[in-house]
C-alpha cells in the first residue's frame, strides 16, 4: 500500500505525467484501491485469527479476499498505462530522435489498439456467458461453494471493463502522439 501512496504522491507534485483526462481520472483512482488492498490484508487477518484463536473459520474470507486481489490486479493495467509505466523496450526508444519516438509511439499505439479491440471482442464473449444463462435470462456465475458469491461474473465484467477503458486510454495517446510537434526549435533570428 505504502508504494501505491508514493505513486499518488508523485504523480500530485507532476513527477509522473498523466496524458489525457481519462488517465487523470484512472491514476486518481489509486487511492480507492489502495484501500481495497487494506480491506483484503483485513480480512485476511479476521480469517487468520477466527480460525486459529476460536477455531470458528469463515466461508467467505478466502473467495472475498481472493475477489479483491483479482479486481486490484485486473485494475493495474489502466493504471500502469495512465501513468506511463507500462512495459517498453527503452533501448531502442531512448536511441532515437524525437520524431523516431513519435513514430514509435503511433505504432505501438495502433498495434495496442489491435491486441485491446481483440481481447474486448473476448471479454464481451465471455462476461455475457457470465452473466446470461444459454437462454438469455441473466443469472449471475458463482464460484460453486457453499457460499457461492458471484464473483467469477463481477471478474469477467472487470475484465471488459479494464479493456475498454485501456482502449480508449490507446486512442487518446495515439491522437496525442499524431498530433506531437517534433519540429526543432526556431531562435528569434528564425535560424535552427
Amino acid at each position: 500500500m505504502a508504494d501505491i501512496l508514493e505513486l499518488e504522491e508523485r504523480a500530485e507534485s507532476g513527477e509522473i505525467e498523466t496524458r489525457s483526462g481519462l488517465d487523470r481520472a484512472v491514476a486518481g483512482s489509486t487511492k480507492f484501491f489502495a484501500w481495497a488492498i487494506f480491506l483484503a490484508f483485513l480480512v485476511t487477518v479476521f480469517e487468520v485469527i477466527s480460525r486459529y484463536v476460536f477455531d470458528a473459520p469463515t466461508f467467505w474470507a478466502h473467495e472475498s479476499t481472493t475477489f479483491l486481489i483479482a479486481a486490484i490486479f485486473l485494475v493495474g493495467g489502466p493504471i500502469a498505462l495512465a501513468r506511463d509505466r507500462h512495459i517498453r523496450v527503452r533501448m531502442f526508444y531512448d536511441t532515437v530522435s524525437p520524431a523516431g519516438r513519435r513514430w514509435l509511439d503511433i505504432v505501438n499505439s495502433a498495434i495496442a489498439l489491435v491486441f485491446f479491440a481483440g481481447l474486448a471482442y473476448a471479454g464481451w464473449i465471455m462476461s455475457w456467458k457470465a452473466t446470461h444463462t444459454p437462454t438469455g435470462e441473466i443469472h449471475l456465475e458463482g464460484t460453486g461453494t457453499s457460499w457461492n458469491p458471484p464473483t467469477p461474473a463481477l471478474l469477467k465484467m472487470l475484465v471488459l471493463i479494464c479493456v475498454v477503458v485501456m482502449f480508449a486510454q490507446t486512442v487518446m495517446h495515439l491522437i496525442a502522439a499524431l498530433r506531437r510537434d517534433v519540429s526543432p526549435p526556431t531562435d528569434s533570428s528564425g535560424e535552427n
